[in-house]
């Protein structure tokens, strides 16, 4: 069956990928299908429920290049769950009575649209899963074709989400201005908060491609400008195992012999454990639409900086984030590179009527395809045996953890 016109959304967080995957879809509909009409909802699933959109013109299309160069979705993002319809109700995108997913599809109808592109994370793309069960069971002529977006790198099965490499490496960019603070300060303690609710692959890859950095620099150590002091000296991530004790005593003897400890955490490590003294306190965390804890009222940065402070003996505690300015960040060469590939794939698929997730398939041999909707979820941990990763804590003389848990103090 033939496809006249397509509809392109971004949703969940940002990423350094959705302008770029943007761009390319402009890009391969008009080198392969140049007559189909392109469609886009503005914010995301709050744009299709409020029928708030605008058609690509042939001037955009000439131009779509230039999306390569910018960070953000031009088009703009929100977090809502069809399947949330309480949620969509408070927010005024439906009126009580209202089914979420109806509205949708009836939406997609009225605007005739064949082909809906979804870019976003496990999140967005679950909801793209509960759309696209929602039509076939009503008999809605559509098909759903997603693309991989997330920081995280966390979605199952797919071996690489669009746009964590790029994040990594501005992480990493982020630390090296963050990580001369210690000059201001003695006996400094300085945590870099990183992404990731629950796996750990930002924070590795942002820790090693800010080291790699660092193998780039020259040193004047006779002036205290040494590799030590702007070295990682531990890496805690949701998948690892250690004791607080006892990396408190080992960081301690860092900090006593250069007057500094650099430490990243992701910001899901020991998210359990924290909230469960934020309970026992009375305190009630508070949660997003689509179950999750709002990471910023548990604040691991903070909780972890407090707990080292005090027994590694630092002066003074800096805790630096770099998630926003990481994932609002263009796209590098890389990332651009797999952005192409899986959006000529994605429109090939959606030329043959193929819905799913796009991406290298981690169960079918890396195969590039369009990914079963059922077999797409979120919270992929990562590998803590990496050879990469072993590497990494060898490099920085940390011990290896082994499973999930924080051993509090």
């Amino acid at each position: 069956m033939s496809i006249k016109r397509v509809g392109i959304l971004t949703a969940g967080g940002l990423a350094p990928c959705l302008s770029s995957a943007i761009g390319a879809l402009i890009e391969s509909y008009t080198e392969l299908a140049p007559e189909v009409e392109i469609l886009c909802y503005r914010s995301g699933y709050k744009g299709l429920l409020l029928g708030d959109s605008f058609v690509v013109t042939p001037a955009v299309r000439e131009k779509a290049s230039v999306l390569h160069q910018h960070g953000g979705s031009p088009i703009g993002n929100s977090r809502v769950k069809l399947t949330n319809v309480k949620d969509c109700v408070k927010r005024g995108l439906v009126t009580e009575g209202q089914d979420p997913l109806q509205v949708a599809a009836e939406r997609l109808q009225a605007d005739q649209v064949d082909v809906l592109h979804t870019i976003g994370g496990d999140d967005t793309n679950t909801t793209a899963a509960d759309l696209a069960a929602y039509l076939a069971k009503n008999e809605y002529s559509l098909t759903v074709v997603g693309l991989p977006k997330t920081i995280d790198n966390d979605v199952i099965p797919i071996k690489q989400s669009l746009g964590a490499w790029t994040a990594a490496e501005q992480g990493a960019r982020f630390f090296e201005n963050v990580v001369a603070e210690h000059n201001a300060n003695p006996r400094m303690l300085i945590v870099h908060e990183v992404m990731g609710r629950n796996c750990g692959w930002l924070t590795a890859a942002t820790a090693n491609k800010y080291r790699m950095r660092l193998n780039a620099l020259d040193f004047l150590p006779e002036t205290g400008l040494s590799r030590e002091r702007k070295e990682v000296h531990g890496v805690y991530i949701p998948e690892m195992h250690f004791d607080l004790a006892q990396e408190a005593e080992r960081l301690r003897a860092v900090m006593d012999e250069i007057d500094c400890v650099n430490i990243f955490i992701s910001e899901g490590a020991g998210v359990d454990t924290i909230v469960q003294e934020m309970e026992a306190r009375g305190k009630k965390v508070p949660r997003d639409a689509f179950g999750h804890f709002k990471l910023d009222e548990v604040n691991p940065g903070k909780w972890f900086g407090k707990q080292f402070a005090k027994m590694i003996g630092a002066e003074k505690t800096l805790i630096q984030k770099s998630g926003y300015y990481s994932r609002a960040a263009r796209a590098n060469a890389a990332d651009i590179e797999l952005i192409g590939r899986c959006a000529r794939k994605g429109v090939e698929c959606a030329l043959d009527r193929d819905g799913g997730v796009i991406g290298q398939d981690e169960e079918r041999g890396d195969e590039l395809r369009a990914i079963e909707f059922d077999r797409i979820k979120g919270g992929k941990p990562f590998d803590i045996g990496s050879t990469w990763f072993g590497e990494l804590l060898k490099g920085i003389n940390q011990p290896k953890g082994e499973v999930v848990h924080v051993e509090h103090a």
